[in-house]
């Protein structure tokens, strides 16, 4: 499952790029990059933190019907379908009054316009992102994780292959005035949306395999109650957690022009560890939270978070070291050619060096969020997000009004991070009052141990970066590539040499596979 969410992180991580040498990290990029985030927004609203974070619990739960749960799966699947069918609907209907909410006519890095045209075009995934999430619920209930794994592979080829045909078709998109008929516009637009339709459609074999088979199941099942009350905190969850982005994209639009397509390469490179190493850790471990919480094991509970939290500090700090090395030398080698230009490509990389400090609270508040929704509680995780919204948004206006336009972009990254901390320091305190004692002092031992490794990682990196100062070549590209390189290996062996001089358990499945593998050559 690792290597699956890390093919399809890099495959979505090469789309972006591509997209940034085909369109640049100017206008149509940020018109695009908006439009792009309203499909999962919307779903999100309606009903995808909700999939997210309760489904699989209640379906883990429902497994225990006499018909094994299949009844209410349908059911579920069935009530689930049709929200989110109305709902993209009523999206799609509504587009210009959505957009207005991030842009408005007075922005000069978006064209509103164009960001409408997107829209159209783009909000019809709403639906099959909720059928994706519905369906890989009812998988990853039964412990199947590869196929829900691979499936946004196929979507990121498709996209891909769609980029390479935005390149090859002739004309431009028209900015005075936007023409919805435009045919890079429309293999943009129609492309993206039909990787996310394949995406979905990927799974049902999968299905199949285990024996499911739909049928619209309509009626009244007690425990949808339960699932009604659980949706409407994380719909309040997901709300306040959208009044965050919609500052967020309102304060980058008032920057300097590439403000919106920076922050999402940004956080995309800055979530490419989480994704290959978080979400495999929490999609695997879900089903046995979920399990543990219906059997009241409290001890077992504490357990897995535990070892989660751990393995997640181990793994996950390293790497934010390398990323504050090597940030500004990343986004110089990815997205200074084509469209993009070196300036651009240079506050990217600046904006990802000086967030990669939370990574790893990013990483401890999603699982803690899986903790509460398997214990049924999903009034906590709002109250928390309400906490770091009140402390983000004071700041994501003072980053606007005393940072340059070109660095505003590095102020929010900044926020973002920072904001993650306090979620996670939050998360931490209120489990600890829900579930007593949760072995805090060897997670924090081990955590102190992980940032001590990542500082001396970090701190031979620099030094490395000054020795190398004199000897590399002018070229921009040339430079950042082999400072990348060197740089990049100093800080993550010091930093992963230090975790296992210090002895750390929690790396030991990791050093003796690779023990095994050098033993086998």
């Amino acid at each position: 499952m690792a290597i699956a969410t890390l093919v399809s992180r890099i495959t979505g991580f090469l789309w972006k790029v591509m997209l940034a040498a085909a369109a640049g990290l100017d206008l149509v990029n940020d018109s695009f990059t908006i439009a792009n985030t309203l499909p999962n927004i919307v779903f999100e609203l309606l009903i995808g933190g909700v999939l997210a974070s309760v489904v699989v619990p209640l379906l883990v739960r429902a497994q225990d019907d006499p018909d094994g749960g299949i009844e209410y799966t349908r059911r579920l699947l069935t009530v689930g379908m049709t929200l989110v069918g109305i709902g993209t609907v009523v999206a799609v209907a509504l587009a210009p009054v959505i957009t207005r909410l991030y842009v408005d006519d007075s922005t000069g890095t978006a064209n509103i316009d164009l960001v409408n045209a997107f829209a159209y075009l783009l909000l019809p995934q709403i639906f099959f992102y909720g059928l994706f999430a519905l369906l890989t619920a009812i998988l990853n209930a039964k412990h199947v994780f590869g196929p829900t794994a691979w499936a946004p592979v196929i979507n990121n080829l498709v996209v891909m292959v769609t980029i390479g045909a935005y390149v090859i078709v002739p004309g431009e998109i028209s900015l005075d005035p936007v023409r919805m008929g435009d045919v890079k516009l429309l293999v943009l637009g129609i492309g993206v949306t039909l990787g996310i339709v394949v995406q979905s459609l990927m799974l049902v074999p999968a299905l199949r395999r285990i024996g499911f088979t739909f049928k619209w199941t309509w009626g009244f099942d007690a425990r949808l109650k339960e699932f009604g009350g659980l949706a409407l905190w994380i719909l309040g969850y997901v709300a306040v957690s959208q009044v965050g982005w919609v500052i967020s994209t309102r304060v980058l639009t008032a920057g300097a022009p590439g403000g919106a397509a920076i922050y999402s390469y940004s956080w995309l490179l800055l979530q490419l560890p989480y994704g290959v190493i978080g979400v495999s850790l929490l999609t695997a471990i879900m089903p046995r939270l979920s399990r543990a919480a219906a059997d009241g094991d409290d001890r077992k509970l504490i357990a897995d978070l535990s070892y989660a939290s751990r393995l997640s500090s181990v793994i996950l700090v390293p790497i934010s070291a390398v990323l504050t090395v090597t940030g500004t030398s990343i986004g110089i080698v990815l997205f200074s050619y084509g469209a993009s230009d070196t300036t651009q490509a240079t506050r990217l990389g600046e904006s990802l060096a000086v967030s990669a400090f939370g990574l790893l609270p990013y990483a401890l508040v999603m699982l803690q969020l899986r903790v509460f929704y398997a214990m049924k509680d999903a009034r906590t995780p709002t109250l928390i997000m309400i906490v770091m919204t009140v402390v983000k948004i004071p700041l994501l206006y003072m980053c606007q009004a005393v940072l340059a336009p070109e660095h505003v972009i590095i102020g929010v990254m900044m926020i973002n991070s920072l904001s993650y901390v306090v979620g996670a320091v939050l998360g931490q305190v209120w489990l600890w009052v829900r579930l007593g004692h949760l072995r805090t002092k060897r997670v924090v031992g081990v955590t102190l141990f992980s940032v001590f490794a990542g500082a001396l990682g970090v701190a031979a990196g620099l030094g490395m970066a000054k020795l190398l100062g004199g000897f590399l070549p002018e070229a921009a590209a040339a430079r950042a590539l082999i400072s990348l390189i060197i740089e990049g290996i100093v800080a993550g062996v010091v930093s992963f040499g230090v975790l296992v001089l210090l002895k750390v358990d929690e790396l030991k499945p990791a050093t003796a596979k690779i023990t095994r593998l050098i033993r086998r050559r």
